[in-house]
């Protein structure tokens, strides 16, 4: 079933009337917790199937602000299932300028197709950075909202269409055909989160296939994606924002200046520093925008903990780049199963935190406290990797009194339970 012109849903309808945003605006601030009274008291003078809706979508609002901004997210709108699952402004963003890098078209702007839009966070993106943009969703209700949000945000977009379809069946070929895809695959099911990439919605064996056929695009996926999945004619990049990883994408290009030598090259002759690499893994850290290419290097070597230890942020663990941050900073691993880099000298890098260690202890929470209580910690970083501990049962058992801060790791050294104890250099 296709349909380009979404009609209106019955319950978003209400609150495109005037007395809707009106209300939706009153609401932009308010406090969940008084919904109730709110509710009765906001019935009095209005319909109480636009109280419910508005309250509903303000909530949805107040839900968006950590991945819209406040000037985005109180003019958009939202399902649940939308603005938990919508990609984030700034990752979102970031992908529009990878396309965008690739050099689609020669002239005129490019299109992309983005399958499965949802709510439309990444069609807006793609529409703020020139793109002609075809959205497709098989929802009713996220069509119509898709549709808003881009108008609302894009304006100025070169072309942006909203089709109704189920994408598996949506004819790619027809006019207008797209330069590029995007495809966002649903990974989450009734019973929650769903880890077998082809039990994805599309599979990931479908979305391979529609990127190769098209020739260009991208393919959001799972962070957790086993490496030995990703098509070697793909790159696959993992993207964390504000030290938090986000998730992952395939990268695909057939020909142009992206299409590079292969792994362990930063990029193909004559390409920027957004092109794709196939077979490349790269990790890339915002909201700083930088990008961390694989090198092909061995493991990094087990050593003694020295006076520095640095916790690589998420993406590069994924993108499975600690050795590239290893070299860089002269240092090696504490086990050979932990992403912990140690080194006796601190080196500033922009894809690890350094903490400066001054205690190694064997594991033993009775010397660990007494410890704590000697140096009057009171305030108490666990960090674990290694370890069965869980750090708010550790808190727990501390009984922590006193001003001072400290970080402990429950690790492994050299295959040995450990506790290092230091504070962030």
């Amino acid at each position: 079933m296709t349909d380009r012109t979404p009609s209106p849903a019955p319950s978003l309808a209400p609150l495109l009337s005037d007395e809707g945003q009106a209300l939706l605006a009153a609401l932009r601030d308010h406090d969940p917790a008084q919904e109730l009274a709110l509710a009765t008291r906001l019935r009095r003078d209005h319909p109480a199937e636009l109280v419910s809706a508005a309250l509903a979508q303000a909530r949805l609002r107040q839900r968006a602000v950590a991945k819209f901004g406040e000037r985005d997210a109180y003019r958009m709108y939202f399902t649940p299932h939308g603005v938990e699952q919508a990609t984030r402004t700034s990752v979102a963003a970031h992908r529009a300028g990878r396309f965008r890098d690739i050099g689609l078209r020669d002239s005129g702007p490019a299109r992309i197709t983005d399958l499965c839009c949802g709510v439309g966070g990444d069609a807006i993106e793609l529409a703020r950075a020139g793109f002609a943009v075809t959205a497709v969703d098989r929802d009713a209700v996220t069509c119509e909202i898709a549709a808003l949000n881009v108008t609302t945000l894009a304006p100025d977009a070169p072309a942006a269409t909203v089709v109704r379809a189920d994408v598996l069946t949506y004819d790619l070929a027809a006019a207008p055909a797209p330069d590029a895809l995007f495809i966002d695959p649903a990974r989450r099911g009734g019973r929650g989160r769903i880890f077998d990439p082809e039990a994805y919605s599309p599979p990931l064996s479908w979305a391979v296939e529609a990127v190769r056929a098209v020739g260009a695009g991208g393919i959001k996926i799972a962070p957790g994606i086993p490496h030995e999945l990703v098509p070697d004619d793909f790159e696959a990049e993992w993207i964390s924002d504000g030290g938090d990883v986000k998730e992952a994408v395939l990268w695909h290009h057939a020909t142009g200046p992206g299409a590079g030598p292969g792994p362990g090259s930063e990029s193909g002759p004559g390409a920027g520093p957004g092109a794709i690499t196939p077979g490349a893994r790269r990790a890339t850290l915002l909201p700083a925008g930088l990008t961390l290419t694989g090198r092909g290097l061995p493991d990094p070597p087990v050593r003694e903990v020295g006076r520095y230890l640095y916790e690589p942020d998420g993406a590069v663990i994924r993108a499975h780049l600690v050795a590239e941050v290893a070299d860089e900073l002269d240092g090696g691993l504490i086990d050979e199963t932990i992403a912990y880099i140690t080194a006796d000298e601190r080196r500033p890098t922009p894809y690890a935190v350094a903490y400066e260690i001054t205690d190694e202890l064997p594991f033993n929470l009775k010397r660990l406290k007494a410890l704590l209580r000697e140096r009057g910690v009171g305030i108490l970083t666990v960090k674990k990797r290694g370890s069965p501990v869980e750090p708010e049962e550790l808190r727990r058992r501390m009984k922590l009194q006193g001003r001072e801060s400290a970080t402990v790791f429950l690790t492994r050294v050299a295959g040995a339970p450990t506790m290092l104890l230091g504070h962030p250099a």
